[in-house]
């Protein structure tokens, strides 16, 4: 088990800036992520250069969500899952309540089960392209 150890001068990771996704349908995911899950939109860019859509999500006051989406992108490999991003979670106040809006909008979530460390509720669910979202309390 590895320790906290306070370093001084240590470098500061304490909050994340943003978080990218690549996606594989444009408006199927800007769907899902604004209308259906209810992030806000910051920026919306069509880069010719890369022939890509690059949407800017608001998670919180510091957090973005970058969503990328190129002209096809290898598929996400899923199970045996492979080195890189596994899922994202997202914390929220209550599971359950998240759970039923999300299944209201046609989003189907795994069963809710306790997490065997926090001991705090959470569950799963994916994007249109299949991406592990998890919700924590």
């Amino acid at each position: 088990m590895r320790k906290n150890i306070e370093k001084e001068n240590a470098m500061d990771f304490s909050t994340i800036h943003h978080i990218a996704i690549i996606v594989s349908d444009y408006q199927v995911s800007r769907e899902f992520y604004v209308d259906k899950l209810g992030f806000s939109v910051i920026r919306e860019n069509y880069r010719p250069d890369k022939k890509d859509w690059k949407l800017d999500l608001k998670v919180n006051d510091t957090t973005e969500l970058e969503v990328f989406a190129p002209v096809n992108p290898p598929k996400r490999p899923n199970y045996p899952e492979a080195c890189g991003l596994r899922h994202l979670a997202f914390c929220v106040k209550d599971v359950d309540q998240t759970v039923a809006e999300l299944e209201k909008l046609g989003i189907a979530c795994e069963p809710i089960r306790f997490d065997t460390f926090t001991g705090k509720k959470m569950t799963f669910f994916a994007d249109p392209d299949g991406l592990p979202l998890e919700l924590h309390e």
